[in-house]
């Protein structure tokens, strides 16, 4: 790894640790994405990274159960790893289902005032419409996001 890509993949390492995913996710995430072969194998990657092949196994596996990488078939042993496409909608559509225990809990909170509290009974309603909101506008995101990706693949294959 040289110096440019080594500054790329300990700044993924950071962001990700500010995302909840730790640093050495982002870091074994970034070096994927930028890799040559794209995919490597658990020893490759414990020596570019410079931690233990441990890690870069528990890592590893917690990233391809996100969706983030994959295995590649391989004829040996071996278990070889490549980034996956479609990695970050699947982890966004996972945290806005996160986001649905939410709006539940708050509805059930609706359901437990009367119209005698109507000042708290107007913050959880906004509070429910936030979230409410925010998962179909996400959803719908993601849905422009999977059009516009099929574009540039139609696109790309009439002009070739």
């Amino acid at each position: 790894m040289d110096q440019k890509e080594t500054a790329f993949v300990d700044r993924m390492g950071l962001v990700m640790e500010r995302i909840a995913g730790g640093r050495t996710m982002g870091r074994l995430y970034a070096w994927l994405l930028i890799c040559d072969p794209p995919d490597q194998s658990l020893t490759d990657l414990a020596a570019e990274l410079g931690v233990s092949k441990t890690m870069v196994s528990t890592v590893a596996r917690q990233l391809e159960a996100g969706g983030m990488i994959e295995r590649v078939p391989t004829s040996g042993r071996e278990h070889r790893y490549q980034v996956a496409r479609g990695g970050w909608a699947q982890i966004m559509r996972s945290r806005l289902a996160a986001l649905d225990p939410i709006t539940e809990a708050l509805g059930l909170g609706l359901s437990t005032l009367g119209d005698e509290r109507p000042d708290q009974r107007a913050l959880l309603e906004e509070t429910r419409e936030f979230f409410a909101f925010l998962i179909r506008d996400a959803e719908e995101s993601l849905q422009r996001w999977e059009e516009y990706r099929k574009r540039l693949k139609d696109d790309d294959q009439g002009s070739g």
